[in-house]
């Protein structure tokens, strides 16, 4: 007997199936970063917002210089900044974009990147967080290196849209691919040293909603995705 959990599964791979077919039918040409202003991360992410200030002494840096070489290849920018909060907390702020969501950029997620870099994953769940009454998306995962506990909160987008788990990366890139469109794609990973995950997780919540209600409507639509704009 197929549970209605099992049917739901079933019906979402015939969709990808169905829509990955047709997307060969019908190859996407237009790109969507050429549609709109160039993304300039720089000026894109404030550099002080609320109580929180940049760091410009602490980069962030969790991957070897090889596969940050990598990552450059694959994505057009890429943006590392730590910040200090009101009480002495830090934050680290990660971004990369790309103007093409290809399956290259999809595979380096934080929750295969870091298992790279030789950190165990001690968990990880999809949830969500509070940004201005919105529910934002994310993924949370705990790494550890040695005697490092790295809390992190991470999500995509991809053209407007908010996608988590790499399923639903391929569905957005694959729904634009129907329309003829290329999606650009960003990662957005925050994280803090903090052995306590619910704290750090608590910390970067705060961060990420202030960090959002800093940005004007056209950022929030590049960091947050078009339904969490307000």
């Amino acid at each position: 007997m197929i549970t209605p959990v099992r049917l739901r599964a079933v019906l979402a791979a015939l969709l990808l199936v169905s829509a990955s077919v047709l997307g060969h039918v019908t190859r996407p040409t237009v790109h969507i970063a050429d549609q709109h202003e160039k993304v300039e991360l720089e000026t894109l992410f404030p550099k002080a917002f609320g109580d929180w200030r940049l760091d410009p002494n602490l980069p962030v840096s969790i991957v070897s210089p090889d596969v940050e070489a990598m990552l450059k290849s694959l994505y057009a920018q890429t943006l590392s900044r730590t910040y200090v909060g009101p009480s002495g907390e830090r934050i680290m702020l990660s971004i990369a974009y790309g103007g093409d969501q290809s399956d290259a950029t999809r595979a380096h997620r934080p929750d295969v990147c870091y298992p790279a870099q030789g950190f165990d994953i001690l968990s990880a769940e999809y949830t969500s967080i509070d940004v201005g009454g919105a529910q934002l998306p994310v993924r949370h995962m705990l790494a550890k290196l040695g005697q490092r506990y790295e809390p992190v909160t991470f999500w995509f987008i991809v053209g407007e849209r908010v996608a988590v788990s790499g399923q639903q990366q391929k569905f957005a890139q694959l729904s634009y691919g129907l329309r003829g469109l290329i999606p650009d794609g960003m990662l957005v990973r925050v994280s803090s040293i903090n052995p306590d995950a619910d704290a750090g997780y608590r910390d970067q919540a705060r961060f990420i909603a202030d960090m959002r209600a800093a940005m004007p409507h056209p950022s929030r639509v590049r960091v947050f995705g078009s339904s969490l704009a307000g």
